[in-house]
């Protein structure tokens, strides 16, 4: 289960910007389950909560599926600068008064 940092603001003190904080972190196991909706968390000492907790501030944990992220090609290696083999442009757009495409 990923925990909520909903209630370890405070404790995390390398991210002052709540905006930029991880919603949830590392995957706990559940050591039991108290009542329908509070669970007990195998949290390590270092976490100053108590190891009872809503179960609204946990969220189940998933992994990535095989071949999930797209692997990108290896660049080619032309007069020591790495470029990359295009087959086909799909699309072009201008963004920002730069051509941008979808290749």
């Amino acid at each position: 289960m990923l925990l909520s940092t909903k209630d370890l603001k405070y404790q995390m003190q390398e991210r002052r910007l709540e905006k930029l904080m991880k919603r949830f972190v590392r995957p706990y196991q559940v050591k039991k389950i108290i009542l329908i909706n509070a669970i007990e968390l195998d949290l390590p000492s270092t976490v100053k909560i108590h190891l009872v907790v809503n179960v609204s501030r946990v969220y189940r944990y998933k992994d990535q599926v095989e071949d999930q992220r797209k692997k990108w090609p290896s660049p080619v290696i032309i007069n020591r600068e790495e470029e990359y083999k295009v087959e086909k442009i799909l699309n072009k757009r201008k963004f920002r008064e730069k051509n941008r495409y979808l290749v």
